[in-house]
């Protein structure tokens, strides 16, 4: 059952919003986009990164991170475009404020999120703390590439962030 407003958190502070019990994520739906797919977990790579999916389709949920509605920012990543096909993420900067995302979670909840913010940001200077810190409620940060594609690198020069705020879990 979801908390109800200025709930302590673990460390006694106040937070906002509806909160839920920690449960990984199982299925991400975003119907301005229509996009529904299955999420599958991310860890870490060699190199202390964060992992990132292996094609296009796939959407995997940073397990660094706390689940999707329990308090702090949850973070679900995926490609923009992978081996010349576009992206489950490729449309993300055409979500607008208010849009619904909603995320099936291991323990049938459906935590629903509405898009507060959608930014994009240069890697070289991209904001750690705003996207992965401390929040005061349950968030959910959607991470893509983005910008313009560097060839000699092989990458793009952004990233595209989807802020999200918790409404509602049941």
């Amino acid at each position: 059952m979801p908390s109800s407003v200025a709930a302590p958190s673990a460390s006694g502070a106040l937070t906002r919003g509806v909160l839920l019990p920690a449960s990984p994520p199982t299925r991400l739906t975003i119907p301005a986009l229509d996009v529904s797919v299955s999420v599958t977990d991310l860890g870490l790579a060699p190199d202390g990164t964060m992992e990132v999916p292996d094609d296009a389709r796939t959407v995997g949920w940073f397990t660094g991170a706390p689940t999707p509605g329990s308090l702090g920012p949850a973070i679900l990543a995926g490609h923009v475009d992978y081996g010349g096909s576009a992206g489950t993420f490729a449309r993300l900067t055409d979500l607008d404020q208010g849009d619904p995302i909603r995320v099936t979670r291991t323990d049938g909840l459906v935590a629903t999120f509405a898009v507060t913010k959608v930014a994009r940001f240069p890697k070289a200077r991209f904001p750690a703390g705003e996207v992965y810190g401390p929040i005061d409620h349950a968030g959910l940060r959607l991470i893509t590439c983005g910008g313009a594609f560097d060839r000699d690198t092989g990458h793009y020069v952004d990233n595209v962030v989807v802020f999200a705020t918790l409404q509602s879990g049941g």
